[in-house]
């Protein structure tokens, strides 16, 4: 089987909070009209990491640097061995959600333990869903701001 490309072309864009005022920045992967036609990442998994936000309902310096760290090393390990990819990140309003699709719950549940065992105990949670349509990345992908 041929090695699986990846595009990693990412768009931010701001969004509004359901439940306020305050922004959500949304950060999207695009192109990825190939990969859902394979059909086979069936699953979608989001993580969610609430934290105690600035007055903008952001995260602090801190446990953003930390964030970042995670976003990255869940980037880099997917990237090598593509058994999910992530494809959007939401931050804000007190909350950093991350949406995986995945071709397994339990290759993903394995391969996640491992690219979060060096970090310390973080506050996440982890909620599964079967979307082989991709309908909420097909829904994030409305709050992209066209390039010009």
């Amino acid at each position: 089987m041929a090695k699986l490309i990846i595009p990693n072309e990412w768009w931010t864009a701001p969004a509004q909070s359901h439940n306020n005022d305050n922004t959500i920045i949304v950060t999207g992967r695009r192109d990825m009209d190939h990969i859902i036609s394979l059909g086979i990442f069936n699953f979608r998994i989001e993580i969610s990491w609430k934290y105690s936000p600035d007055e903008h309902g952001m995260p602090l310096l801190k446990e953003s640097q930390l964030m970042e760290q995670v976003t990255d090393a869940i980037l880099n390990a997917f990237n090598s061995d593509p058994v999910a990819i992530l494809t959007g990140i939401y931050t804000g309003d007190g909350e950093r959600t991350l949406s995986i699709y995945t071709r397994s719950l339990h290759i993903f549940q394995r391969k996640i333990n491992d690219i979060l065992a060096p970090f310390p105990t973080i506050p996440i949670s982890f909620t599964a869903f079967n979307d082989p349509d991709w309908e909420e990345y097909r829904e994030m992908r409305e709050t992209e701001i066209p390039d010009e």
